[in-house]
């Protein structure tokens, strides 16, 4: 497996409020910059998301693929796994909160490879950019609902 980058923020929030926008999935375009459409293709037995395929529109980088999620049964953890992409042969993510305070602690863990081969350290900084917008996008989103 490819090496994986790791971000954190913290929201000022509870964990079962950050967890609901990441599991609201067909509300993602509406704050998730990058994100043109989302499309939940199978649920679990609990109701939540088990595929989705997402529209990636991210300027020279354009995607749509197919990601698998697991959830974690205390609510604070969801990973992923690439099930099929057009620029991307690989991805491995994990959302874990962990409440801090008032708040939750919210670590982005993610690693992608790409059809086209990339550097190391060209795909690890790629891979931080997402991350860091990601986190800020979840925070306003969350933060923004209270």
């Amino acid at each position: 497996m490819a090496e994986q980058s790791t971000q954190s923020i913290e929201v000022d929030a509870s964990p079962e409020r950050v967890m609901a926008v990441i599991a609201d999935f067909p509300a993602y375009p509406e704050w998730a910059k990058q994100v043109r459409e989302t499309e939940v293709l199978a649920e679990d037995e609990a109701g939540r998301a088990k595929q989705v395929k997402l529209t990636l529109d991210a300027g020279p980088i354009k995607d749509v693929y197919t990601l698998e999620y697991d959830w974690a049964p205390d609510g604070l953890s969801v990973g992923w796994h690439l099930v099929k992409g057009q620029m991307q042969k690989a991805q491995d993510g994990r959302y874990q909160l962990e409440p801090h305070g008032g708040g939750t602690l919210v670590t982005y863990t993610l690693s992608v490879e790409l059809v086209l081969p990339m550097i190391g350290m060209l795909r690890r900084k790629a891979e931080k950019m997402v991350m860091d917008t990601a986190l800020k996008e979840l925070k306003r989103r969350v933060e923004g609902q209270g």
